[in-house]
């Protein structure tokens, strides 16, 4: 039996802990839920078992919809972390029990009682009561309880995570076995990276109620395709570099990007992820066969078992950024993890104080780098900045005034910059435009309720349009919002030119449709303010708009229609994406 999710949303007090979460889960496969605690995980089991209503969205068995279907007609086994098995039955009763309610015969229970206990390992022990038994042997009868009625489903809820690493391995392994002898399909949630690895045929990764990433184990792991999932999934080193002709450059250092991952764009951010087994440390330069990073310090050096951890600090790489591990407060230098096996760790041994050179064996570029905040001001950009960082899992890095800004982000560069929108916005935005320099800015009056129940995306017909709706795809992934893509013509505007506003626009849906957002395409004629203001506020709560080109002076001037939609926005916030178009513009001046 198939499992397939579509846009699965749920609200508790006004606030999602499962936002339009869509997954599938094919016939007889084991996909294990993973993230960190509170990320909704749990609800989203508790939402197919029909423990709780989606309050929208679809789940659907085989293709059946559940919706309205009661729990007891779901054909699902549900096992919880607590085992929540009867104290007063014994085993063989607590077996027994999901079979009594449908009036199956004695001798069948009988015999499907034996069958499970002895396929879980629990053969002989019917008559003892769950007191009787270990952790491990509870959550054992709890699995056969749940496999009694033969699910089509079975879910299982944290179920090893109050036992010890030994019994929870052994688990691990007579589950994997059971799993794959029954072909049941199976979700299992869990917050143990180790339990996902070993189980699953896929993984999905969580965080605030949203599907981050999912796929096989290993390409999360090896291959992320998000700042979240590489920082979550094991250790990771992660830096942001800057795109060169051969891939990447760290500092001084130039490497290839493997899988043929290239950065269009000159001076394009990249992100570049070095897991800390492939960090190789040498006493001698001419040790190493892989791009050099530099001579480090070694810091401290921790025996975790069948592996060594070691923490070396590089000095300062010029023009990278560090996201992992975070640099200390006030320090100067880079930290690298470095995972080494115990025969390295034996044959060639390092202390704190050591000096050693620093090799990578191999790394890995993120396709859809992470974002970055910073607000003006300590008022409504800065509460807004931080709380569209927490849905996003961006990073916001801090608060500045408008006239520190170019300086700030001459130092370092960010995606975004929050401010307070400006008494008369068509007047007073140029400015703050100037100070953004090439980040995209948004605009907010006030504290806004996050996220947006609707991104309104005000395009022009072009190349500048789509840079527009690129970024509003990278952002409105995050937070489930939907989109309309609208774009106003002049009155009387013939078929052809109809024709190609459709055109554009219905390629503009299919750009954030291949981010994951849901979209929406209006062509209209008439006033472009106009039709903004009628929808600001019926369903749409976040206007979208392409900055115009800077003139020779630099400064941006707004068009006649463009100046009448921001001065209509009457509070609503309004985001202004920058086009690569200005950046070239900037670089001819």
């Amino acid at each position: 039996m198939s499992i397939r999710l579509e846009q699965l949303t749920k609200r508790y007090e006004g606030r999602s802990v499962v936002s339009n979460v869509s997954l599938e889960v094919a016939p007889g496969g084991l996909c294990v839920l993973l993230g960190p605690s509170g990320s909704g995980k749990s609800t989203v089991l508790r939402l197919i078992a029909g423990l709780a209503e989606p309050d929208s969205g679809r789940i659907l068995l085989d293709g059946r919809d559940l919706t309205g279907v009661p729990a007891q007609r779901r054909d699902c086994g549900f096992v919880f972390q607590s085992y929540a098995l009867f104290r007063r039955m014994t085993v063989a009763e607590n077996v027994e029990f999901a079979l009594r309610v449908p009036g199956v015969p004695g001798a069948e229970r009988r015999r499907r009682r034996e069958e499970l206990l002895d396929l879980v390992g629990l053969a002989g022990l019917g008559a003892r009561l769950p007191s009787q038994l270990s952790g491990g042997q509870q959550q054992r009868v709890a699995l056969a309880r749940a496999l009694a009625h033969r699910p089509r489903v079975l879910l299982l809820d944290e179920p090893f995570g109050a036992l010890d690493a030994r019994i929870r391995a052994d688990l691990r392994r007579s589950l994997h076995a059971i799993q794959r002898e029954l072909a049941v399909t199976t979700l299992f949630v869990t917050h143990d990276q180790e339990e996902a690895f070993e189980l699953a045929d896929r993984v999905a990764v969580l965080a605030q109620g949203r599907l981050v990433e999912e796929g096989p184990p290993d390409e999360l792991y090896l291959r992320p395709q998000t700042e979240f999932v590489a920082t979550f999934l094991g250790g990771a080193n992660l830096w942001v570099g800057e795109s060169s002709p051969a891939g990447v450059r760290l500092g001084q250092v130039e490497m290839a990007l493997p899988g043929g991952v290239r950065s269009a764009g000159s001076r394009q951010r990249v992100q570049v992820l070095v897991r800390p087994e492939d960090i190789a440390l040498r006493g001698a330069r001419e040790e190493l066969s892989h791009p050099v990073l530099g001579r480090a310090r070694v810091e401290e050096v921790a025996f975790v078992g069948s592996s060594e951890r070691v923490r070396v600090l590089l000095p300062a790489l010029p023009g990278v950024r560090v996201i992992h591990p975070p640099a200390p407060f006030g320090g100067t230098h880079v930290a690298v993890d470095v995972v080494r096996p115990q025969n390295v760790a034996r044959s060639e041994p390092l202390g704190a104080g050591d000096e050693v050179w620093v090799g990578i064996r191999r790394l890995h570029a993120l396709r859809h780098p992470g974002l970055s905040f910073v607000s003006v001001g300590a008022g409504p950009a800065a509460a807004s900045a931080a709380e569209l960082a927490r849905l996003t899992q961006a990073r916001c890095d801090g608060v500045a005034t408008a006239a520190e800004l170019p300086e700030r982000l001459a130092r370092e560069p960010v995606d975004l910059v929050v401010a307070p929108l400006p008494a008369r916005p068509g007047e007073g935005i140029g400015a703050l435009l100037a100070a953004a320099g090439e980040a995209h800015l948004l605009l907010v009056d006030q504290p806004r309720a996050l996220p947006p129940e609707r991104f309104l995306v005000a395009v022009a017909v072009g190349e500048p349009g789509k840079e527009d709706v690129d970024f509003v795809g990278r952002l409105a992934r995050h937070l489930g919002s939907p989109a309309t893509v609208l774009t106003a013509l002049e009155v009387g505007t013939d078929e052809s030119g109809r024709r190609i506003a459709e055109r554009f626009t219905s390629g503009c849906v299919r750009t954030l449709e291949r981010w994951g957002v849901s979209a929406a395409a209006e062509v209209v004629e008439g006033d472009l303010a106009a039709a903004v203001g009628t929808r600001l506020g019926a369903g749409h709560d976040l206007l979208v708009l392409g900055s115009p080109l800077a003139d020779e002076a630099g400064r941006v001037r707004w068009g006649r229609a463009a100046r009448a939609v921001l001065d209509a926005l009457r509070g609503h916030p309004v985001l202004i994406v920058r086009s690569r178009a200005a950046e070239w513009a900037a670089e001819r001046r």
